[in-house]
């Protein structure tokens, strides 16, 4: 009698999840995508985007405040702590408290902003005492160019010339090349530099507000060269005098300019203090049924760029257009699952700090996950959807989203999205910035990335290049295009029910490059 209940149980059971899939299965989820109001997305934008936020810069009280609301929601809407019962996943981050600096030439002391500026981002403790100074130049490494060729820096302090010759093109662009500052003292490092000495423009230079270099690796294998930059009046007085410097400056407008080592007494020191601070993720999830041991990853970043010189950076779109579309889709998930409609795969809402300083949140989730990347079937995260493009024509339809990166990874993501979106949103979907060529490397730019390398597909939604606002103080929430913002978090939305509730998690059938 025992083995027929017992038999009977396992028949029911199997039954009752076979029935409770094809009725997931069969749920029309535009009642839910219909909660995505543009009245709930704005409420929460003014909030997020508002004053008392102070602009969100990560590991500030107005980032701790952001996500205390974000962490509120997801508690008020029923979503599952998603970091070991903590809906927060802490992270530290170290912050230099600018200390002082001098540069002495010859017995001659230097004046900071007048004569030079350190650069702090980089700089560590250290004093230097050096008795003669290598010239390279413009410390150009580059393709067939090597400003270095010849020269011994081991341990030695290096004067570089600002900029390259006239006609000189970097292989890589922007801040990666080799004639931007950061090419230049990356370069240096490599030569084995101790110090660096760039000569640059704008002297003398009126003193900013300091707020301190944030970053999160304190210990490094390696460090970079302390680095000072000097008026044309202090690389005169290293050179040895007006000719010769004169003589290199106009040498290297159109040229290579060959190095030499120059006898001068130079002192470069530079003192700071760190501190430690801490920053944190904020994920809910709304369980799965039959497949509740899967994952689908809804991702945006709520950090910003706080208060410069007294004015706040609201960051409106960038990224708290993202930041409420999660909000919105987590309730809608979450009333799907109060009633009984809920998705078959576990769903993980996750909003991360530290984006704007170099993904740093979601780079600290993908090394300490919460969830078995193996077993993520992918990731769809929003960075800006909430404006359009400047950059586009006006022919150009606004009706409109960026999908970057579904042609990566897994050839499932593209028809996934089109499919949904032909049939419930019926945007236009752009794929200007999947082109490998893409000056802008936007999918290198977003905490998505941190996920697709690790392996899991991702889609990214984007609303493009915003230069009147970007990153500025007038990314304000009065500029928010409602509408088209719920129509796209709607798009997000639908793309991820079909992914929550498909059968089999996402192929991975394309090799990460």
């Amino acid at each position: 009698m025992k083995r027929v209940a017992l038999f009977l149980l396992v028949v029911t059971s199997v039954l009752s999840t076979q029935a409770q899939k094809k009725k997931t299965k069969a749920v029309d989820p535009k009642a839910y995508a219909s909660t995505i109001t543009t009245e709930d997305l704005s409420r929460h934008l003014y909030i997020v985007a508002g004053a008392e936020m102070q602009g969100r810069e990560t590991a500030t009280e107005g980032q701790k405040k952001a996500a205390a609301y974000i962490e509120q929601h997801f508690k008020s809407i029923g979503l599952k702590p998603g970091n070991n019962g903590s809906f927060q996943q802490s992270f530290p981050v170290y912050k230099d408290e600018p200390g002082s600096s001098e540069v002495v030439v010859n017995g001659k002391t230097f004046a900071t902003n007048t004569d030079y500026v350190p650069f702090t981002q980089w700089n560590n403790n250290a004093t230097g005492y050096y008795s003669e100074v290598v010239f390279a130049g413009h410390g150009l490494v580059d393709k067939d160019v090597d400003d270095y060729a010849g020269l011994n820096v081991v341990g030695k302090a290096v004067l570089l010339l600002d900029g390259a010759p006239s006609g000189f093109k970097p292989s890589a662009p922007g801040f990666r090349g080799a004639n931007s500052l950061y090419g230049k003292i990356i370069n240096a490092r490599n030569k084995g530099a101790a110090a660096v000495i760039i000569a640059g423009a704008g002297f003398p230079r009126r003193a900013g507000a300091n707020g301190g270099n944030m970053y999160m690796n304190l210990y490094k294998a390696d460090q970079y060269p302390n680095t000072f930059i000097v008026s044309d009046a202090t690389a005169k007085s290293i050179a040895g005098g007006d000719s010769c410097w004169n003589a290199w400056v106009n040498a290297g407008k159109t040229g290579k300019v060959s190095g030499t080592v120059v006898k001068a007494n130079v002192k470069l020191s530079y003192s700071k203090k760190t501190v430690e601070l801490s920053s944190s993720n904020v994920l809910g999830y709304v369980e799965g049924s039959d497949k509740a041991d899967e994952w689908l990853i809804v991702s945006a970043h709520y950090d910003h760029e706080g208060v410069k010189n007294g004015q706040i950076y609201y960051g409106a779109d960038d990224d708290g257009s993202g930041t409420v579309s999660v909000l919105e889709m987590a309730e809608a998930f979450a009333k799907a699952k109060a009633e009984g409609k809920g998705p078959r795969r576990s769903v993980l809402f996750i909003t991360v700090s530290g984006e704007e300083k170099g993904l740093w949140g979601s780079e600290y989730f993908s090394e300490h996950p919460t969830v078995p990347m193996e077993k993520t079937t992918a990731d769809l995260n929003i960075d800006m959807i909430g404006r359009t493009d400047t950059e586009r024509k006006s022919a150009d339809t606004l009706n409109y989203v960026y999908v970057v990166g579904d042609d990566k990874l897994s050839t499932e993501l593209k028809p996934i999205s089109e499919a949904m979106n032909n049939k419930y949103t019926q945007l236009v979907l752009d794929y200007k910035f999947n082109d490998p060529k893409d000056p802008n490397r936007i999918y290198y730019r977003s905490d998505h990335f941190n996920f697709a390398r690790k392996g899991v597909p991702i889609i990214f939604y984007y609303d493009g290049m915003l230069k009147a606002d970007y990153h500025k103080p007038t990314d304000t929430p009065d500029k928010i295009n409602y509408p088209l913002l719920a129509k796209r978090a709607q798009l997000v939305f639908y793309t991820a029910w079909e992914m929550a509730n498909r059968d089999e998690l996402l192929k991975r059938d394309i090799p990460l490059n």
